[in-house]
């Protein structure tokens, strides 16, 4: 017997095998289905998918063959990855110098045919074979062969693609790490930046009464200013917070929501301002969703209907319909509108379309943003419809 030699590029051979991930795992039906199919058109006993790693040759799939694995210094398939020829074949096993003391061929399973095409990678290193073998000599037709090179051709194909999708989950996975340390850094650096800001803000107002009659004009303004500043950046953070803490937002449990009571809840957030009307439209009493997404969602658009609403009476509606799959909301007022060109780019974080809204502030430009994240990531949508001067239609959907 002739034990196999080591492939030219040994190493880098098994940690291509190995990148592929393959070794010891179940039996699967992809696999399962071509070795039936080859040993179906070669007309032989048994059909393999052998890999073949530093010490053994395993089978992925053995039609035929009860084995899982052999020692590799008696594979046939260990001969055949180091083949020049596009198919390794041996016709009477017990007439070759190489193989007829063969412990496989003299014993179980009796490999006195075999008839090997090499698996090759993308970067034509070989992990194994696609093999046929029979317990009598025998010899494949063209026909044949072809068959069994497209095979073998559609085996590569699974493990790449599995390779692919294994290389697709673990970087989606370090992204998801990134992501939350990105998301951990953000909360951690917004927080700690909040109290030194209230401090600035309160000790400037603070400034400001106690001394303004001994600071001229200009001082006065430059407190203002501090104080503005101050305000606007603690506006920023508390964005960017919400931002930042809507994905945990939604791994939180759904719940039963009871539709007048919501709107009991959104009313008394606003209630300092008397000139506002707040209307539910639905034949819907209650609705199962994620509550505090949905809090999120009504509360900020609300909240931009009225800050942003040039009107004197601020009227606002909040619709809710069932869908088979969906909740179909919408937020409607009776504002100034959104002019057509501004349709997008109030989602987009940092965006900011409007200078001031009706109390004097600015906005943050990340309000919508948030909104719009929660919303697809609820396997929702969101767009609007908007008259200039007869305001604005948000309409959005949740997934049941």
């Amino acid at each position: 017997m002739e034990a196999p030699k080591d492939h030219e590029r040994e190493k880098d051979r098994i940690k291509e095998l190995e990148s592929y991930s393959i070794l010891d795992t179940l039996p699967e039906a992809d696999y399962d289905n071509l070795t039936a199919i080859a040993a179906e058109i070669c007309g032989t006993e048994i059909s393999l998918i052998s890999l073949i790693d530093s010490n053994r040759q395993w089978f992925k799939s053995n039609h035929g063959l009860d084995a899982r694995q052999t020692p590799r210094e008696y594979a046939f398939c260990a001969h055949a990855i180091n083949s020049q020829e596009s198919v390794f074949m041996v016709q009477d096993s017990r007439n070759d110098e190489r193989f007829h003391d063969n412990p496989l061929v003299t014993g179980d399973p009796r490999v006195i045919f075999y008839a090997g095409i090499p698996l090759i990678s993308e970067n034509g290193l070989p992990l194994g074979t696609l093999c046929v073998i029979d317990h009598k000599p025998k010899l494949l037709s063209q026909s044949q062969i072809s068959s069994l090179d497209a095979l073998a051709k559609q085996v590569m194909n699974i493990l790449n693609l599995r390779k692919a999708q294994l290389q697709l989950k673990d970087s989606f996975s370090k992204l998801e790490e990134k992501n939350e340390a990105l998301e951990r850094f953000a909360f951690v650096a917004a927080h700690d930046l909040k109290s030194p800001l209230i401090g600035i803000s309160g000790m400037s107002e603070i400034f400001y009464e106690e001394y303004k009659s001994n600071i001229d004009s200009e001082g006065q303004d430059m407190l203002q200013l501090i104080k503005e500043s101050s305000n606007k950046l603690r506006s920023l953070i508390d964005g960017l917070l919400e931002y930042s803490k809507s994905e945990q937002v939604l791994r939180e449990k759904k719940s039963e929501i009871d539709l007048p009571q919501l709107k009991k809840e959104i009313l008394g957030l606003f209630s300092y301002d008397h000139n506002v009307t707040l209307n539910i439209n639905s034949d819907l009493e209650k609705i199962y969703t994620n509550k505090t997404a949905l809090d999120q969602i009504l509360i900020n658009l609300v909240a931009n209907a009225i800050k942003y609403n040039d009107k004197e009476k601020i009227v606002v509606e909040i619709g809710v319909s069932n869908s088979e799959t969906h909740y179909e909301f919408y937020v409607k007022d009776n504002g100034p509108g959104i002019p057509p060109k501004d349709h997008k780019k109030i989602f987009e974080i940092f965006n900011i379309t409007t200078n001031k809204d009706r109390y004097g502030n600015s906005g943050n430009g990340i309000g919508l943003a948030t909104v719009k994240k929660i919303i697809e990531n609820s396997n929702g949508t969101i767009t609007l419809e908007s008259e200039i001067e007869k305001g604005t239609k948000f309409i959005f959907t949740i997934e049941k």
